[in-house]
């Protein structure tokens, strides 16, 4: 059964706040706190709002599933929380537990509370579980070194990092013969270090990396044996097929004759150079390639072009500028070329390119300099040209599309003009009472 009415008032409206018997505040640390000294004191108060007060006998704390707190015990506080700083102080109210504990909390620990208690009488109880984080007192730890790259070494710790003024790391080759190196700068993301070298590490060689003075987001400063790693120096890609073993070379008698160990141990370090040479021929493609060049030697492939253009382009810009700038050359000096020109670089499509037409004379009517101006020769004319677009240019944009038409038209033609659409006219329109004709409106 359901009943519409036509309407409804409220009068008043009495908002009544409950709240329960026994309360649990003043908790130190708070639900949920992070970072809490490893030598903190964990406290809390159990207050009853009512007349009867906290039944002292019945409270129970719990620290991560261990009895800490027993009201009902001769000794109340067990050992392992019995600090100098525990103590029970009760009140009319009030219950007040310090616990110390006398063992320091783990590092990023989750350390679990849990109070039970019950008012004088038994008319209220209370039974809650909080939580909190111990302070992060770990030390970073070395996972894994890796050599990325002829000068790059990827470091990965077990946790973020950072690098502080005095911190470095100190690459040290276990075998012989190999190049020293230094670490000339490094990169910190989180957990990952990226260490650029002074000068190529020497290939196939066992290397170890210390981390001196790195610390974690939190200060502690990673200690050994967990600060450090192991790693091969980096070798170069080569062809599979390549054999240019300098040792192999030498004639059999004297590797035979080689008792000592020297003569191979100084071919060794000549191979080294012979490879290091070998690879940077390898990366030549990497040079030339418009695709993977490096922005510096696209720039100087377009100065090998003769790029006459002086905009400044983007390295995606100064790539597709040096693919089709042989092109443009080839197309210099007609229509076609303007145009694609002018796309190119500015991304317009241009109408048309018309000759050049004077002002025309009407005999009578027109008047020179006013509504009508002296025209070129016919010679001039012969090889003059418009250039039309189909919308309104920045001042930017005409000045860079003229500077392309004048470099790619035939030397001999003539451009004039920019032909451009004329903004649309807005009339004065008329407003009564307020417009007069020829002065603040326009008849149209």
């Amino acid at each position: 059964m359901s009943i519409e009415l036509p309407a409804l008032y409220v009068d008043s409206i009495a908002l009544l706040a409950t709240t329960p018997r026994l309360v649990l505040i003043n908790r130190d640390p708070s639900p949920g706190e992070t970072g809490v000294p490893i030598n903190a004191t964990l406290a809390l108060e159990l207050v009853d709002t009512g007349p009867d007060g906290v039944d002292r006998a019945t409270a129970r704390v719990w620290v991560d599933g261990v009895l800490a707190f027993e009201g009902g015990a001769p000794i109340e506080i067990a050992a392992a929380f019995a600090g100098p700083l525990a103590g029970v102080t009760q009140a009319a109210d009030t219950l007040r537990v310090v616990l110390h504990p006398v063992v320091p909390l783990a590092s990023l620990a989750t350390v679990h509370v849990r109070v039970l208690a019950q008012t004088v009488g038994g008319a209220a109880s209370l039974v809650e579980v909080y939580s909190f984080v111990a302070e992060d007192r770990t030390a970073p730890r070395v996972v894994g070194a890796q050599a990325l790259a002829q000068k790059t070494v990827r470091v990965a710790f077990d946790e973020p990092v950072v690098v502080p003024t005095g911190a470095t790391f100190v690459l040290t080759p276990k075998s012989a013969p190999a190049v020293p190196v230094v670490v000339a700068s490094v990169s910190i993301e989180g957990r990952i270090a990226l260490l650029t070298l002074d000068t190529e590490m020497t290939p196939d060689v066992l290397h170890e990396v210390v981390a001196v003075g790195v610390t974690d987001l939190f200060g502690n400063v990673i200690l050994g044996p967990y600060d450090r790693a192991s790693f091969t120096g980096f070798r170069p890609a080569r062809p599979a097929t390549r054999r240019f073993d300098l040792w192999r070379m030498l004639p059999k008698h004297n590797r035979r004759d080689d008792h000592t160990g020297d003569l191979f141990r100084f071919i060794a370090c000549l191979q080294e150079v012979t490879d290091l040479l070998l690879a940077d021929v390898d990366h030549w493609p990497d040079i030339f390639d418009l695709e993977r060049a490096p922005e510096t030697f696209v720039d100087l492939i377009l100065r090998d072009l003769g790029n006459p253009f002086p905009f400044e382009l983007d390295t995606m810009g100064k790539r597709r500028l040096a693919s089709v700038l042989v092109e443009m050359y080839r197309q210099k000096g007609t229509a076609k070329g303007i145009q694609n020109a002018i796309r190119f670089f500015l991304g317009i499509d241009i109408s048309a390119i018309t000759p050049f037409n004077a002002d025309t004379l009407y005999l009578g009517e027109s008047e020179l300099g006013v509504d009508w101006v002296l025209g070129p020769s016919d010679r001039f004319a012969r090889y003059a040209f418009n250039v039309e677009v189909a919308r309104i240019l920045t001042v930017r944009e005409r000045q860079q599309l003229r500077a392309i038409v004048e470099y790619l038209k035939p030397a001999h033609t003539h451009f004039v003009d920019l032909v451009e659409p004329i903004p649309p006219i807005l009339p004065n329109h008329w407003e009564l009472g307020l417009s007069d004709l020829g002065e603040t409106t326009d008849l149209h």
